[in-house]
Formats: structure tokens, C-alpha cells, sequence
């Protein structure tokens, strides 16, 4: 396998990594919305802007990731 090959394969496995953890904050989201609101609404803020910055974190990874795969 050669070092392009790693790289890709590295790159690959840190999107898939960020993308669950943005499901699983996507997910409290969920939950907060359909089961805890509107007596949870504190919560709301610190949810969403974790929610947020995994999807950032997860764009970014997969953005790295098509960067690299497409040369």
C-alpha cells in the first residue's frame, strides 16, 4: 500500500469517526426537542452548539478527505 493510499485511508476513518459523533450529538438534539422540550429548554443551547460544532468538525474531516482523494 503505498503512503497516498495511508493517507487517504487515515483521512477516510477521521470523517467516519466525526461523522458519528456528530449523529450522536444530532441524536441528543432529537431527543431534547421530541422528549424534553418545553421543560428542557436550558439545555438547548449547550446541545445545540456541540451539535454544531461536530458537524463543523465532521465537515471539515470530509472535506480534508475529498481534497486529498481527488489529488
Amino acid at each position: 500500500m503505498s503512503d497516498n493510499d495511508e493517507v487517504l485511508k487515515t483521512l477516510k476513518k477521521e470523517a467516519a469517526k466525526k461523522k458519528r459523533i456528530a449523529s450522536e450529538w444530532a441524536s441528543q438534539l432529537h431527543d431534547l426537542v421530541e422528549d424534553r422540550l418545553p421543560a428542557g429548554y436550558e439545555d438547548l443551547p449547550s446541545i445545540a452548539e456541540q451539535t454544531y460544532q461536530a458537524c463543523k468538525e465532521w465537515a471539515e474531516a470530509e472535506a480534508a478527505y475529498q481534497s486529498a482523494q481527488n489529488g
